[in-house]
């Protein structure tokens, strides 16, 4: 899952990006809500945890202006605020659920993965991702190929399915490093040859027909070469 947290507090923030990536997604941070908005409105998230007292523009604003442009991302509220009439305006600001501060990170988790379930009841289609004999579940990370389960590190998963959501495309190292790892990692790197080696080795050692290419000079892609 890709999440997008806007929260203000650094230690706050850092601490939530932080045991996101550890339980296998990928999460950005944006500290305002303009900026927030801003990366919000592209939809590649599947997940957005926004805080409701934020510099330059509320919470509740925000919310309001993604369901207007008709963004339809979930949106769990976090916020100090835990009465009834503030979770009320929450949710009819276009929030999906609210959880009051301070909060378990394992219940934030379990609520961001209902969330995702509810997304995928009504779109289940957008859940799965298939290359030829290869499939990957984003609810249950599940990837099998030809049946086959087969066991991904956290961020050999999201390595896949990045690649799997733009299956056919050639991603690049850049787009592997912002999107999978960070911003700020140093492309100089060998971190993404030494992850695609071990994910080819995984899904397509023992077949046929490779999925995982390198095209040389521009990146990879995941292509079905049948």
């Amino acid at each position: 899952m890709r999440i997008l947290i806007v929260e203000d507090d650094p230690e706050a923030s850092k601490y939530l990006v932080k045991a996101l990536i550890e339980s296998g997604h990928v999460a950005d941070h944006a500290s305002n809500g303009l900026d927030g908005y801003a990366l919000a409105q592209d939809g590649q998230y599947d997940v957005l945890i926004v805080d409701r007292m934020l510099p330059k523009m509320d919470g509740l604003t925000l919310i309001g202006g993604l369901r207007e442009q008709g963004v339809q991302t979930p949106v769990l509220i976090l916020s100090a605020l835990g009465q009834v009439d503030d979770r009320v305006k929450g949710l009819r600001a276009g929030g999906d659920d609210y959880l009051s501060k301070p909060y378990a990170f394992s219940e934030l988790l379990a609520r961001v993965e209902v969330l995702m379930r509810r997304r995928g009841a009504t779109s289940h289609e957008e859940m799965i991702y298939k290359v030829g004999s290869l499939e990957i579940d984003r609810l249950s990370h599940k990837v099998l190929r030809a049946g086959n389960e087969i066991d991904l590190q956290p961020r050999e998963y999201r390595l896949l399915e990045y690649l799997m959501k733009n299956a056919g495309q050639v991603v690049t190292r850049t787009m592997l490093l912002e999107h999978v790892w960070d911003y700020h990692f140093d492309p100089q790197t060998n971190v993404i040859d030494v992850h695609i080696s071990r994910l080819r080795s995984k899904i397509d050692k023992g077949f046929d027909v490779p999925l995982l290419h390198t095209v040389r000079g521009a990146g990879y892609m995941i292509r079905d070469s049948a």
